[in-house]
């Protein structure tokens, strides 16, 4: 990756490139700190350490740069459209004028990104309004006493514009070639989180806290082995074997080469954990937001502490839905009947196999395999490594808040996202100077 990021620095295209993409970063993590006017940040920054790295607003304060417990311009950050993203790839599987749309190649690609902004924007300000409910003692009346719902309207506004600046910074950043604008939003948003907790683990050893350097060494250790087992898995792929026949087409012959289908392990990358962790999380949100506390009864008490973040129902639950998600997502991304008829169409055949039939239940034999392994795989991540993280850095929540499998998964993803982009371009440049 350093080796592909050093010949891109050497290129004037690519670098500036590079220097307009840093400088569009900059910009969302200054309206990380922006504060919105009449908003209290202690609270959200309470909440989010009351949930101590377990629970929804601690992912989304990660993905978010801290921008949540901030209570800053782009608190929501880009979870409206990421959201709205999950929405309409159900949607677009269920609905067929949207299956349609989606085969109608860049034109169909653009309606589609117009409507998951429409719908964005709609989940924008549902949150915004979740927000103004579940949290009313953070905001000021600025306006007055007599006019606090205008204050509220105000926090709402202000909340959905962020959101809605967000997604064009993604797509300012999208046109520079140099990575996915919104994955690099959430990548940096995760780096500089991380990086304000080790910050703070460093100044402690500084000020003499004795157990202070060995959980922030112990902690070191542990996430570099989950780095690497994340990578790892990340770059894992089954290759089944293609062998295509040779054709005599007019005076030429066609065909007669191999090939091979690439199947990742992990080919649903972190999409089924967020799923997982939103809906398992949504009752939580719910009973916030109605001002439901541990107090409330002996349900909610029971919740709490085995249904709510970190209990052990929780857990099991996370890892099923993990699971399932995996497999539906599979379904979604790799469909064996239609992999096979294009191989038969082309003159292709699996070494070993019949063509049709036999190829689909072959295919879907080693999708279900492959898919499970990889599904197995993110519910450990998942789980596994979060609880490790406690033991390991003790009472150090800023690390366990910061370093979250779910956001070194997406950060692993992420990077390996952008050697490739610059891989190709760089490649691309070198075939035109030999022709």
């Amino acid at each position: 990756m350093f080796k592909t990021l050093a010949g891109a620095l050497k290129n004037k295209d690519i670098r500036r490139n590079i220097l307009i993409t840093l400088l569009l970063l900059l910009v969302y993590r200054l309206g990380c700190y922006l504060p919105v006017p009449g908003l209290d940040a202690s609270i959200y920054s309470d909440a989010v350490a009351n949930e101590n790295g377990t629970g929804i607003l601690s992912l989304l304060n990660a993905v978010t740069g801290s921008a949540l417990s901030n209570g800053a311009f782009f608190a929501l950050g880009v979870t409206p459209y990421i959201n709205a993203s999950i929405i309409m790839q159900l949607l677009t599987v269920g609905i067929p004028a949207l299956e349609r749309l989606s085969k109608q190649g860049d034109e169909g690609k653009k309606k589609i990104d117009m409507i998951t902004k429409i719908v964005a924007l709609v989940l924008a300000i549902a949150q915004g309004v979740g927000i103004v409910l579940g949290f009313q003692d953070s905001i000021q009346p600025i306006f007055g006493e007599n006019l606090k719902w205008l204050a509220y309207l105000f926090v709402i506004v202000t909340l959905v514009a962020g959101a809605s600046f967000t997604m064009w910074l993604g797509d300012r950043i999208t046109e520079q070639k140099v990575g996915n604008g919104l994955s690099l939003i959430i990548f940096i948003g995760i780096i500089a989180t991380a990086g304000l907790s080790l910050a703070n683990s460093i100044g402690n050893i500084f000020a003499g806290v004795t157990s202070a350097i060995w959980e922030l060494f112990g902690f070191l250790a542990m996430a570099f082995i989950v780095f690497s087992l994340i990578v790892f898995f990340d770059l894992a792929e089954r290759k089944i074997p293609v062998q295509y026949a040779k054709q005599i087409k007019g005076r030429k012959m066609y065909g007669g080469q191999s090939s091979y289908i690439p199947l990742k392990v992990n080919a649903s990358g972190v999409l089924p954990i967020i799923f997982a962790t939103a809906i398992i999380t949504l009752p939580n949100l719910i009973m916030q937001l109605c001002g439901v506390t541990r107090d409330s009864g002996w349900f909610a008490r029971f919740y709490y502490d085995y249904i709510g973040a970190g209990g052990v129902i929780y857990t099991i639950l996370v890892g099923l839905l993990i699971l399932f998600f995996s497999f539906f997502y599979a379904q979604i991304q790799f469909n064996p009947a239609d992999v096979s008829l294009n191989i038969q169409q082309q003159g292709g055949f699996i070494p070993g196999i019949r063509p049709g039939r036999p190829t689909t239940d072959y295919l879907t034999k080693v999708s279900r395999r492959i898919t499970l392994f990889g599904a197995v795989f993110l519910a450990f991540i998942a789980i596994v490594p979060s609880i490790a993280f406690r033991y390991v850095a003790g009472g150090s929540l800023g690390l366990i808040n910061a370093f979250t499998a779910t956001g070194m998964l997406i950060v692993v993803s992420v990077a390996i996202e952008i050697n490739t982009m610059l891989d190709s371009r760089l490649m691309a440049i070198r075939h035109k100077n030999i022709l």
